[in-house]
This record gives C-alpha cells, structure tokens and sequence, in this order.
C-alpha cells in the first residue's frame, strides 16, 4: 500500500467504499459492509503507522499519529463510516497536495523542458556533424540554426541576430546579439543562423547549472514543514487531553471518536509544504531559484546583509578610461599583454579589457602558462615574457608609486611595472533603492566586503546607504568578516557574482550568487541564485526575494495556525457530543480545504 502513489489510494478507497454501500444499503448485509471497511481500515492505518515510525527516525515529529488515532478509534466504536470518510479526505487531501505542487512548479519546470540536448559543431575539414552537448570542449565552433536553443555557453564569430531570452528571464522582448557578444545557452535563436566559439563546457553553462539547480530546488521542497512540527507536539497533546477527557467526563467511548475525528492534522502536513513550494513558484517567475525550502524562512528573517562591490552593487558596465606607460612600452603592446593575459578570466575588469583592445583592433598574442592568483590577479607568460596583471602590490610589490583612488589593473613585465588601465565604473540606478527597501523589510545591517580599495568602497557605499565598509581584503579576509557578525545579527546573506566569492557564500546562511557573467563556482556555493540578474543586472531582485521569502513565510503561519484554531474550536463543540463521528470526519476536510486553499496565497501576490 505504502508504494501506491496518493491518487491510486484514493481511488481504492473509493472503490472499497462504493463496494460497502451496495453492501450494505443494497444488499443490506450491514455486517459485511462493516467488515470490509474494518479490515481496509486497519491495513491504511497500519501502513500510516509505518510510514510515521519511519518519519520518527528521520528526525522530524510524526503529526500523522492523530490520524491513525482517529481511524482506530472509529473503528473501535462501529463507526466505520466516519473511518472511511476520514481515509477518503486523508488520501484526497495527500492527492490535492500533489496537484498543488504540481502547479506551483509549473515555472521551474518550463525550465527543464528546454534543456538542449545536441549541438552542432564545425569538424576540423568543415563538416558539420551534431554530436551530444557534453561531447562539446572549449574553443569548438557550432552552429546554431534559426530556431534553435543555443547548447552551451558561446560567444558569436559570425553572424548576428535576435535571442529569445524569455525561458530564462520571463522577459518576451527578444535581444540583439553581435559579433563577439556572448550568448547564454538555453536562449532561443530568431531566424539567422550564427557561428559560435564555445566558452564554457555544457557542465558548466549557465543554462545547465541553472537546471541542476532547479533539479535540487525540486527535490528538497519541504524543509520548511519542521515550522509545522514546532505546532505538532502540542497540538497533538491537545487533542489527545481534550479527546480523553470528552470520554472520562461523559463515560462515552464514542466522544473520544468523536474529538479525534475533528483534530485534523492536515494543516500541519499539507499547508507549510504546499505554502512554500508556492513562495518558490513565485521566486522563480520573478527569475529566482532558490534551493532547498528553509532558505525562505531565512531570508525573510534576515538581519544582516552583506555586498560585493564590483559587478554587484556597481552596473559591471565598465569601460577603460585611460591607458598609461609607465616605460617605453608602446599603449599598443601594453593593452596586448594585459588582455592576453586577461582573456581567459571570468572577472568583469578582465571582460571589460578584451572588449576594449578587440574594439581597438589589437590582436591577443598567444599566451604559453596561466595562472590566477585569487583575490590579486594573473601570472602568465607571453612571449617568453613574465607579465603580471592586477592589483599593485601583487604586480609590483617594490614600486614606490602608489595606488591610484579608481579602478585600476597595474601591468608589469618581469617583475618591471610598464603602465596602467584605470576604468570608469557606475553603482546600479537600483541600488540605493535596493538598500532602502531592505532596511524597511527588516535588514538592520547593511555591509560592503570588496578587494578593492578603501577610498573608492566609502565612495560606493555612501552613495547606496550602506553602513559598514570593508576593503582591501582577500577571500580569506571576507570570510573572517562574516564570521565575526554576533549572533544577533543573524540570519546573514551575502551577495555577489565572482569566483572569489564562492567561499563567502558558503559561509553566511543563505548566499545569493548574481550578475551577468556569475561564475559557475558562485552558483554551486549559493543558495539563491537569481536568474533575471546574470541576464538583466538587476539588483533589486535581491530584496524582491526577501520580499517573496517573507510573505510566503507569513502566508504558510497563518494557513497552519488557521487550520489550528479551527480544529481546536471544533474538538470543544464535538467534546459535548453534539458533533456525530460522521458529520465531524466532514468538517475536518473544510478544515483540511481552508488551510490548504489559504497556502496556495504564497504563490501569487499583488505585486506586478
């Protein structure tokens, strides 16, 4: 019984019922009708008890024992027709949840349906054959054909034309692509056919982490129901006192029946987990995957939040603002250096450079050893050349020169410092809208943690409202500054978008990994990853997620205790026996309805 899925039960049960009554009402063998609903009964009961034995050892408070109390104690009674009401709205109850969730993840799982499959590469002699798209490496040519879904993450090297984006940012207005734009596997070509350089291997695509973050999002959807146990032991005490004093005080049997039968535990079992995987329907047409259920409830009681700066508070829009020697190196051969080194980097300074010496029409030269020093820069050799790019105490550690109060990288060719690439940078139009909201949902503190410098972070931070400002630090350096937030000052998120912030977000309690080009590392650290950002580069989806986390939150509390408040009231009146066994198995589904019908509120809001 325990292997049939919650619909197939619920037909059984019907059919046994339909079987009972023409038993019993058309046949008129009473005791035969009877039977078969005792024996049907005690084997569910008993399968319930087993499934609740083994949520006891998982862990987590079995809310399922009022339920079988009550099928037992009808049955004890002779009054089997209450018992096989109460297993007709238990099993339809348990089915309903599933439609419910099935709906609620209608959004995520649109997501899934376009998970490309097939890629069309450009073979060594010119061919184009389709292979599998893990079959696909970094540097191969595809093909993409109007019409299709782009198989990994790519970059165009012919051609042109509009991308549907819609699967992943719910936005319908197509985007233009150009030569050397990157293009997001899971979008959708319009009617040219284009030639892309693949960036990134199908495992590592954003599309692909994104569906093994929906994959996750599904599975683990109910961590949240552990609100509800926290109502499960009292509630259940209760009812079992206010049951067995029914029966002491009138000597009747049946008022025990007759209280349990009303002590519904559907609202504990059904309403938080139907209320949240609601909350994480709405998350993800707002473009939010959020990973396991709990994440919610952290959010929406978060107390500090904690920032990025580069590519997260500010636009990631970058442009090179001036390019200074500092030898007799050439502009030219300084801008080919510094991008050549850069070019395999995901940091935006890096994306940003490229873009500038491509526009320039400056070739990358090949680039024989590379290394990414985390946090500082990156270590290759060119030409037979050492040349280091990044911050200035790691590109020249004994120049006298000091940093610059903007957004540099510093060059240096076998340990000599030859010149500069300062950048013009801008905070997001949202953000200080963004950091006001959070401060009126409830987020006492507002933090920055950046490698970059001192001057430039207060700059940032007073321009956007935040209150405390940490720069100059290492990964290593982020990690210790969250660590260090006191107790109070939890739940904490953290957002950012850079490989160098993987290990913060693993640290804090929920993590937010954002920003067009988020790297695949910050994805699987995170707990929230929002989709629309790596798209659109829009921070308030930040708050917008503390915002759905905190209403889905308040809507799975009041549909549990709603459904609480009910039953108790009903349990007094059936106490004094004027509730029959049958009528209350009845009420205890309006009970049921109501609560769940009460959760589903999480999946829609009267934002636009």
């Amino acid at each position: 019984m325990s292997r049939l899925s919650h619909k197939q039960k619920l037909y059984i049960i019907i059919g046994i019922a339909a079987v009972a009554v023409v038993l019993q009402y058309l046949l008129h063998l009473k005791l035969y009708a009877q039977i078969l609903v005792t024996l049907v009964g005690a084997i569910i009961a008993l399968s319930m008890f087993k499934e609740m034995v083994h949520t006891l050892r998982s862990g987590k408070y079995g809310v399922d024992l009022l339920a079988i109390l009550a099928v037992v104690a009808t049955l004890s009674v002779g009054e089997y027709w209450a018992s096989m009401v109460i297993l007709i709205m238990l099993t339809g109850g348990d089915t309903l949840e599933d439609y419910a969730s099935h709906k609620a993840n209608t959004e995520l799982k649109a997501l899934l349906d376009n998970s490309p499959q097939i890629a069309h590469k450009i073979m060594d002699d010119g061919d184009i054959d389709d292979v599998s798209v893990n079959d696909v490496k970094v540097g191969d040519k595809i093909v993409v054909k109007p019409g299709e879904i782009v198989p990994v993450d790519s970059f165009i090297i012919k051609g042109s034309g509009l991308f549907d984006e819609s699967s992943l940012t719910g936005e319908s207005k197509p985007v233009e692509k150009n030569l050397r734009d990157n293009v997001m596997s899971g979008s959708l070509n319009g009617d040219n056919s284009v030639t892309l350089q693949v960036s990134k291997l199908a495992k590592d695509s954003q599309y692909q982490q994104l569906v093994k973050l929906v994959k996750e999002a599904e599975s683990t959807p109910a961590h949240f129901v552990r609100m509800a146990d926290r109502y499960a032991v009292p509630f259940t005490l209760a009812a079992i006192l206010i049951s067995l004093a029914a029966w002491f005080f009138s000597g009747d049997p049946h008022r025990l029946a007759e209280v349990l039968v009303v002590a519904s535990p559907c609202p504990l079992i059904l309403a938080a987990p139907v209320a949240m995987v609601s909350g994480m329907s709405r998350a993800s047409r707002n473009g939010i995957v959020v990973k396991t259920g709990d994440v919610l409830e952290k959010l929406a009681t978060a107390k500090t939040g904690a920032f990025d700066k580069t590519g997260t508070i500010t636009s990631g829009q970058l442009t090179v603002q001036d390019v200074v020697t500092t030898s007799s190196m050439k502009v030219e051969e300084l801008l080919q250096l510094a991008a050549s080194a850069e070019q395999e980097s995901s940091h935006i300074l890096a994306r940003s450079l490229v873009a500038y010496t491509d526009n320039q029409n400056i070739d990358l030269a090949p680039v024989s050893s590379l290394e990414e020093k985390t946090g500082k820069g990156i270590e290759a050799t060119i030409n037979h050349k050492n040349v280091k790019v990044g911050k200035l105490k790691f590109v020249a550690p004994n120049s006298e020169m000091k940093p610059l109060a903007t957004t540099t990288i510093y060059v240096s060719v076998d340990d000599e410092l030859c010149g500069y690439v300062t950048f013009t940078d801008h905070v997001r139009p949202e953000a200080k809208e963004t950091m006001n909201t959070l401060k009126a949902l409830g987020v006492k503190k507002l933090m920055m943690l950046t490698g970059d410098q001192e001057k430039i972070a207060q700059r940032v931070a007073k321009e956007v409202g935040i209150d405390e400002v940490k720069a100059d630090l290492l990964p290593q350096d982020k990690i210790t500054a969250l660590q260090n937030i006191p107790k109070s000052g939890h739940p904490t998120f953290m957002v950012g978008d850079g490989v160098n912030d993987a290990p913060s977000l693993a640290t804090v309690d929920v993590g937010i990994a954002m920003g067009a080009h988020g790297s695949t590392a910050a994805s699987e650290s995170a707990d929230v990853v929002i989709l629309v950002v790596i798209l659109k580069d829009d921070l308030s989806r930040v708050s917008k997620a503390v915002t759905i986390s905190r209403d889905t939150i308040k809507v799975a509390r009041q549909s549990v205790l709603l459904g609480i408040a009910i039953c108790t009231a009903l349990m007094l009146i059936a106490s004094t026996g004027i509730i029959p066994a049958f009528i209350g198995a009845m009420f205890q589904e309006v009970v049921d309805t109501v609560s769940i019908l009460w959760a589903l509120k999480a999946r829609y809001s009267h934002e636009q």
